[in-house]
């Protein structure tokens, strides 16, 4: 059996903070993902998490028990995922394609 890879873009949002910013909260969660062995992308929206999908989904509540841990009464996830099993694909080979095509005129 194949071990299915899989990209996964999530935004954790916690809820009922004292304050607007959750600058603290993703730097608590980026600094989680940095020291797994996963590939994470931090963008202006959320992480991107490269690997298997067992090990993305288990880092994913990782996130969220040590932000629980440090306070956070309720969080809420937006996550979205995707699987290919024709090709292995990285977030940025998706982007150097689009950014090809654009430079190319193709499009």
């Amino acid at each position: 059996m194949v071990t299915l890879h899989c990209l996964a873009d999530v935004c954790l949002i916690p809820i009922g903070t004292s304050t607007a910013s959750v600058s603290n909260e993703v730097a608590v969660i980026t600094k989680l993902a940095r020291s797994s062995h996963l590939n994470c992308t931090l963008h202006s929206a959320g992480t991107t998490i490269e690997g298997p999908w067992n090990e993305v989904m288990e880092l994913i509540g990782q996130f969220h028990e040590k932000l629980h841990d440090s306070g956070v009464v309720r969080i809420q996830s937006d996550i979205r995922v995707g699987t290919r099993t024709d090709k292995h694909q990285s977030p940025q080979d998706k982007i150097d394609i689009v950014e090809k095509k654009i430079a190319s005129g193709s499009v």
